[in-house]
């Protein structure tokens, strides 16, 4: 093979034809006839079963002390997974609810749930106290695993539901059985293994359910975008060795739970992970001590390392690869990226997805982005994109509409929420994003949100919830929360305040207001105290995009 390699449809056929590593044949998933990956795993479960194929090599190296190989894990998992059993009966069915930062308990809690048959509900760390009790209201699990800090947010504990502490005995847990053997009742591909958190447009969170077979297919479409990139860019030379990547994101996230605590076993791959705040410093002296050779994640992680002032380009030449996805990669970012991380360039990758099916059923790669900086990328074969308007028809080439996904990787809808997950999908499964977009040449070009969203550093937060909060404070006439443009974090949040006639309101209330009872990335940044009505149109809606346009910042807190 040439250098310039395959063209990407010769490559796709190589790679998904009868016989091939990635064969798709046409089955039935929830009703409808799709393709799906023939050589697939049918559940996590088997797929830690088979980690261990790698052996004494190191899976996992935490900045909080531990190291694990393949087959230590596997031995961890299977000890946490009895003591969860023998002590709290937890088995197919069960839902196991975890509060927590990144830890390895987080992940040992998570993998040995999932080996039981039982279901994670992955809540969301950064919640506050009300947050958090409307998730286990939600969710209703059988049993909490939570960090201190966490329960502390919780005055008065979790009444109801069992709780067990990450700090004080879990070691218990880890030391209860090290011989047992993993569960082997059968779990069925479309079984239930996770309830992943998502902001709500009504401005309470829905709960996505996500199957083994969700997950598995978001692990092979990401192998099979690899192997297509390897067939039709395929490296000047060999890697000098294996890959080791480096894990910041959230538990709690597609990104930090797919791509990190499921994607490890599946791959070989070495990950290590950090705790606590993003901290590029640390981050940087972890990549040279542990020979990381990839920085991924969202836009505000690379921004806070390539131009933090200890960053010397020449010190991180082992740097092979770089991406991730959670929000749009600006061409100020690419462009910063290559200039500073020059030897990664050709490897630079930009997922597009969302948490309903899986984070990722596009890729847009260094090439596709250095011709067309906007664009989310080309359809990973494995998945379908397409465009409807707002009828459910579908739209063709250079039509803007509504963006939809279809695929193995698409959730079965939204915990005890019918009304919402009928919304959510055209007839023959395929998922509204929410993103108004079109198709042209094969890549896929966003237009923009249709739904009223912020992304602030990755994390999708609706207006809607914190217009609700701020309405509440008894001196607030009406308020409008809107995203204003931020270099680092993508946008920031910016609260438009009326006050109550004669009522006196500082931007200081108003986001200690907020701070009590949400999460701290839904604290606006920004708030405007505004003494004349909301601009609104004929049916009393809100004219957001006048605010955008014409209000003026008058507070920032540092």
């Amino acid at each position: 093979m040439t250098r310039t390699g395959m063209a990407f449809e010769q490559a796709v056929a190589t790679l998904t034809g009868p016989g091939a590593p990635f064969e798709l044949v046409d089955e039935p998933v929830n009703g409808v006839s799709m393709p799906v990956f023939k050589n697939r795993f049918r559940s996590l479960r088997d797929l830690l079963a088979r980690s261990v194929q790698f052996g004494d090599a190191e899976l996992a190296v935490w900045d909080s002390g531990p190291r694990w190989t393949f087959r230590e894990h596997e031995r961890l998992v299977a000890s946490v997974a009895a003591a969860l059993r023998a002590k709290h009966g937890i088995g197919p069915g069960s839902r196991v609810a975890i509060l927590g930062a990144n830890s390895p308990e987080w992940v040992l809690t998570a993998w040995a749930t999932l080996t039981l048959g039982g279901t994670v509900v992955a809540m969301n760390g950064w919640w506050q106290g009300d947050e958090i009790r409307y998730g286990l209201e939600l969710g209703e699990p059988d049993l909490l695993v939570a960090d201190g800090a966490r329960l502390a947010r919780l005055a008065g504990g979790a009444p109801g539901v069992e709780t067990i502490s990450m700090d004080d005995g879990f070691g218990d847990y880890l030391a209860f059985d090290r011989s047992a053997q993993l569960a082997d009742h059968p779990i069925g591909e479309d079984d239930l293994a996770a309830i992943m958190f998502t902001s709500g447009t009504t401005g309470r969170p829905k709960g996505a359910m996500i199957s083994h077979r969700n997950f598995i297919a978001f692990l092979m479409l990401s192998f099979l975008n690899g192997a297509v990139r390897g067939l039709t860019h395929p490296p000047a030379e060999p890697a000098a060795g294996p890959a080791v990547s480096i894990m910041s994101s959230p538990l709690f996230h597609v990104s930090g739970f797919q791509a990190g605590a499921l994607m490890g076993p599946a791959t070989g791959m070495k990950l290590v992970w950090t705790t606590g705040r993003f901290d590029p410093k640390k981050i940087m002296q972890l990549t040279l001590a542990e020979g990381v050779t990839r920085w991924g994640g969202i836009t505000t992680q690379l921004w806070r390392l390539v131009e933090h002032p200890e960053f010397e380009p020449e010190q991180f030449r082992q740097i092979r690869s770089t991406g991730g996805g959670g929000s749009a990669f600006s061409p100020d970012l690419q462009r910063t990226l290559r200039e500073k991380l020059p030897q990664a360039a050709g490897d630079f990758n930009v997922g597009y997805g969302l948490t309903e099916c899986g984070g990722l059923c596009a890729m847009a790669s260094a090439e596709m982005l250095a011709a067309h900086p906007d664009t989310a990328g080309r359809t990973i074969p494995g998945n379908d994109v397409a465009i409807f308007d707002d009828a459910g028809r579908r739209l063709g080439e250079n039509e803007e509409g509504n963006i939809c996904v279809r695929g193995p990787n698409v959730m079965l809808g939204y915990w005890r929420n019918p009304k919402a997950t009928e919304e959510a999908f055209f007839p023959g499964g395929w998922l509204r994003t929410g993103d108004i977009g079109r198709i042209s040449n094969g890549l896929l070009f966003l237009a923009s949100r249709k739904r009223d969203l912020i992304i602030r550093g990755g994390e999708n937060i609706y207006p809607l919830e914190i217009e609700n909060r701020i309405e509440d404070h008894p001196d607030v006439l009406e308020v409008a929360v809107v995203g204003v443009d931020h270099r680092e974090l993508g946008q920031e949040v910016k609260a438009v305040v009326v006050p109550q006639p004669g009522g006196a309101l500082s931007p200081k209330a108003i986001q200690d207001w907020v701070a009590q009872t949400l999460a701290y990335y839904k604290v606006p940044t920004h708030v405007e105290i505004r003494n004349e009505p909301l601009p609104r149109n004929a049916t009393g809606k809100v004219l957001k995009a006048v605010l955008t346009g014409e209000a003026e910042n008058t507070f920032r807190e540092e």
